[in-house]
Formats: C-alpha cells, structure tokens, sequence
C-alpha cells in the first residue's frame, strides 16, 4: 500500500495541472499543424484561396454574402503575401486560430468558473475533437467565427468578474472579428445578450458602474472596424449602405431554398459519429443540471449543509436574520460555476436548435455547437464520468486520425463535395502537357491550382464540343464530364477519375449499422473522362 501511495504521489508531482494542460496544448499543435497540405483543397477552400490570391494581385474585394465576410480574405491575402500562395499557407491560419480557442480554456479556469479537472477534459475535447481538428485544418470561416467566439465568452467573463474597461474592449474587438466572418453571428450575439441580460437582472452577474461609457466605446469599435473591412479599406462604401440588406435578402433566399438541406436532426448522426463521448456526457449533463435546479430536496439539502457547515457572524439560532444574499455569498464559488455552465447549456441548446432550423445545413456548422457542448459536457465530473471520458477520447483519437490524416479519398458526411486525390494523377497530367483543354462546367479547383499564368496552357470551352474543336490544337490532356462525354476520341486513350466526392446517404441508407462500423461503402462523386495520346 505505501509503495502504490509513493507511486501515486511521485505521478502527481511529475504530471502537475500546469504540465498536463502544457501537453494538452502540444497535442493540439501538432494535430492542426501537422502534414497541413496532405489532402488537396476542399471546392470552397479553392475558391477562398482564389479570392483571397486576387485580392492580393489585383486589390479587389467586394462584399458578396455568398462567400461570406471579408475577414478571411485578407488574412489569407496577407499570408500570401508574406510565404507565398499555396495550400500550406492557405491553411496555416486557420490552424492557428483553431489552436488558439484551447488556450483561453485555461483564462476561464484562472478566474474560477471551472476547476482543475473540468479544465484538462475541456480543453482535451476541444483538442482531439474530430471536427475541430478537421475544420482547424481547413480554409473556411467558421473556424475564424469559432475563436472569436471563445474569446468574446472570455471576455464577458473577466468583465463581470474584473469590472475592467479593456476587457469590454476585447469583446468588442472579439464581436466585430465574428461578425466580420459569418453572417449568422448576429443570431450567436443574441443569444449570448439575452443571457448576459438575464444573469444582470438575477444579480447573478454584476456590471461596472462606468458600464454605459464602456457600451459606448465598444459600439464605436464594433461599427468602426467592420466598416473599414466590409468598405474593403474605403474602396466600397455603398457596401455599408446596402451589404447589410443583401446579407438578410440572400441568406433567407437560402434558406427557403434549402439548396443544401437536411432534416432537423441533421446534425445529430454527425455528433453519433465523431463526438459520441462528448455528445453523450452533455446530455447526461445537461439531464443533471436540469434535475438539480429543480428538485426541492436538493435546494433543502445545499441551505442545510450551509447553516450546519459555517460560521456566522450572527447566533447559529437567529436563522430569521440571515438573508438570502448571505447564503448566495457564502456559495459564491458553487453558483458562480453553476451560472456558467447555465450559460454553456443555454448556449448550446438554442445553437443547436437555431442550426436545426436553417435550411441550409452543412458538416462544419456543428463545431459552433460542438464547442458549448465540450464545456457542457465536464459538469459535474465524478470518477465515473472521467473514466467514460478517458476511454471515449481513445474514440475521438481514432476518428481524428481518420478524417485528417488518411491520405485518400473517405466515405465520411464530415466532407461536404471534397476535391478527390484522384486530381493529383489529372493535374500531373495537365504538367506534363503544353496544351489542355477543359470543356466541363465542373472544373474546381483547377483555376486555384493553375492560378496566374499557369492557366495560359488551358482553352476552357465550358461544355462539350465537336471532336475536331477538341483536338485541333493536339492537347495533351483532354478533359470532359462523364456524363457529357464521348465514348472514345480517335487518337487518345480516355481514363474516368473523379473530381470531387461525398458519402451518400441513398446509396448506404440500408446497411447504416454496418457502415458505422466499417466506415465504407459507395461515394457520390462528380466525375471527369481525361483523354490523353495515344
């Protein structure tokens, strides 16, 4: 027994609180940076690459909501400029910025509302999380959208616990980085005032006495900076007249549209298949909070243990001179970390149902649920639901290393229309050839990949075309949709690859256990017949 309890007590003092989270942190780098490049872009990575390197070559932006806010573009553009355009460098700051949400998990620890160990598993889910991992690693908005996010709770965090000017100036700067991402934050924004508002009324949170001054500073902020970047620097000020407008009219066009539509619960199976640990310790969570706020024998239980299990200044037998506000702040540490996961599990609930709604559904709108959900799911924490925790990340380990780092084309709906490694062999193709001829409607991301004047090569028809237009130049590489296509070509050989993919839910709905568990079955897939010499 003495050897076991010097072991134990040797374990704690090498793996302390700060090294663990330090090692937390080393894994998350090296999960979003790793291999960045290993899979080609996805078909809106191209596109937001290509935006992003014509806005450095040319200085053109405008605002237009189907690609979202002007945020990426001009960090990318910057990236660019700085290490040259490619699909490494088109990904390194979103790698940055997912890594980045995992730090301020630690700034909400320093100020009391999470204990140690709600921390390490915290940030570990946020770490591992096949879907922040996947879309830390991917040129989309959402990830930028995400830390701003994380760094807009903080901030409202230490201003109510510090009262201090600068950190309503970081939310501020945190609100205006969102909103210049997506165009759903609003909704997000929301959702976190009404709560804000709720917990000021409740006196469970406080404010400031310069509160109204600080409001005012931020308003300035917020409306200054997305200004300067939605005018694109002051080149489109009609932007700021009319973008706004734009914004709502195309995005509910969307969603009455539902050109990528899905049921309700969409977003469901994808937690069953990435996030099972996390989705299932949130539910239970969210069950227990809402179990313990309600029952009587509990709220009698916690007055009890106060009156038996403090001082007081007054006569134990005076109860009627103790006032409510004194139990509240003789339990200030319990309901403050009570009031924040109150807000985790409002946050997720009605982000969850807000995603539900639209009707434009998409796999990378889940880690704006999924990160509430990670901190809903570390209430509570007993050894029981450690253990659980501890086994189920050798799961979302699992399911990372599948999505992120197999180096072939997967049947998973984490991918939404993914660029297929086949283009690899087709673009090596297009290398070794002085002429191309590309007559498909469905051609990205050839215009990111031959960006400049590496398209110069390429005569782009748009649609199939006679044979003797075809092959009049003599190309190397002949490129036409298989569905629009010619049997054969005199003179060339012709191989089908596919352009891009995605799992089909038709083509797997009869054997769905199976597929969970093997993760195979048949793929959509967008495909090209590439004719070259014979």
């Amino acid at each position: 027994m003495q050897r076991a309890a010097t072991f134990s007590d040797k374990l704690k003092q090498i793996f302390t609180f700060q090294r663990v989270f330090l090692l937390i942190l080393i894994l998350a780098f090296v999960l979003r940076f790793s291999l960045l490049d290993l899979k080609l872009f996805h078909h809106d990575e191209a596109i937001h690459a290509w935006f992003s390197f014509d806005l450095l070559t040319k200085g053109t932006w405008v605002y237009d909501p189907s690609y979202h806010g002007p945020f990426l573009y001009y960090v990318t553009a910057g990236m660019f400029s700085l290490f040259g355009a490619s699909d490494l460098v088109g990904r390194l700051l979103p790698a940055l910025f997912g890594f980045a949400v995992i730090p301020l998990v630690y700034a909400i620890y320093r100020i009391g509302y999470i204990n140690k160990t709600q921390t390490l598993f915290a940030a570990l889910f946020l770490a591992i999380s096949p879907d922040m991992v996947f879309f830390s690693r991917f040129l989309r908005h959402d990830i930028f959208m995400l830390f701003f996010t994380m760094l807009l709770v903080v901030a409202l965090l230490y201003y109510v616990e510090r009262g201090k000017t600068r950190f309503a100036i970081i939310g501020a700067v945190a609100i205006a980085g969102a909103l210049c991402c997506k165009e759903e934050m609003p909704v997000l924004l929301i959702i976190f005032a009404s709560f804000f508002c709720y917990a000021v009324w409740r006196k469970k949170w406080s404010l400031p006495p310069q509160w109204k001054k600080d409001l005012a500073i931020c308003v300035v902020i917020v409306l200054c900076l997305m200004g300067i970047m939605y005018s694109a620097f002051g080149a489109h000020l009609e932007t700021l007249q009319y973008g706004w407008l734009e914004a709502i009219k195309h995005w509910i066009e969307m969603h009455n549209q539902q050109r990528l539509g899905g049921p309700w619960f969409y977003y469901i199976p994808l937690y069953l298949l990435y996030e099972l640990p996390i989705f299932l310790l949130a539910l239970v969570a969210t069950l227990q909070f809402i179990i313990s706020g309600f029952t009587p024998a509990t709220m009698f239980k916690q007055v009890k243990n106060w009156v038996f299990t403090r001082r007081f200044d007054l006569p134990v037998r005076d109860l009627a001179a103790v006032s409510l506000q004194q139990i509240k702040s003789a339990q200030t540490g319990v309901s403050k970390s009570d009031e924040f996961f109150r807000f985790c599990i409002y946050w997720m609930i009605l982000s969850m149902a807000f995603y539900a709604y639209v009707g434009e559904k998409v796999p990378w709108l889940l880690i704006h649920q999924l990160l509430p959900m990670c901190f809903v799911a570390v209430y509570k924490l007993n050894w029981q639901k450690c253990a659980f925790a501890v086994i189920g990340c050798a799961f979302l380990i699992v399911m990372t290393w599948h999505v992120a780092f197999v180096p072939a084309d997967i049947n998973e709906p984490i991918i939404q229309v993914q660029n297929s490694e086949d283009m690899r062999e087709v673009m090596n193709l297009m290398d070794n050839s002085d002429r191309v001829v590309v007559a498909s409607k469905d051609y990205w991301p050839l215009p990111w990949y031959y960006r400049g004047d590496r398209w110069k090569k390429i005569t782009f028809y748009g649609d199939i075309t006679d044979e003797k237009t075809l092959t009049q130049d003599h190309p190397g590489v002949i490129m036409l949709h298989d569905a629009a296509s010619y049997p054969s070509i005199e003179g060339y050989t012709k191989k089908t690859y596919k352009l891009s993919y995605w799992f089909s839910f038709y083509d797997n709905e009869d054997r769905l256990f199976d597929y969970y568990i093997h993760r195979d079955g048949k793929m959509g897939s967008i495909n090209l017949d590439i004719f070259t010499p014979a």
